[in-house]
């Protein structure tokens, strides 16, 4: 019986604080309002024509073998944005030089 609680007590906060990506048309929104977005979602994926990207704001919640970026997207009234917090694969990385 301790065994579960304590099983449960360690899995609760992980659980809670797992951030689901919401996803978001940058065509719909203007650079500020994407901005925003990122800042207030936690994790956004901006869709951008048949792709997209992955935004985490703070930045330390990029996943392993991640790093951080900045993106250049075209938002509604055609105007480039430079947004901060992109996640893209890092080749660098130790995660990602494990042979497989």
């Amino acid at each position: 019986m301790k065994s579960i609680i304590l099983a449960v007590a360690l899995l609760f906060p992980s659980a809670a604080l797992a951030v689901e990506a919401v996803e978001v048309n940058a065509r719909n929104h203007s650079c500020d309002e994407l901005a925003q977005i990122i800042r207030k979602d936690k994790a956004v994926f901006v869709r951008m024509g048949f792709g997209g990207r992955s935004f985490r704001y703070p930045p330390a919640r990029c996943n392993l073998g991640d790093k951080y970026d900045t993106a250049r997207i075209r938002d509604a009234n055609g105007k480039i944005c430079l947004l901060d917090y992109e996640c893209v694969y890092d080749p660098q990385s130790f995660y990602n030089r494990i042979p497989q």
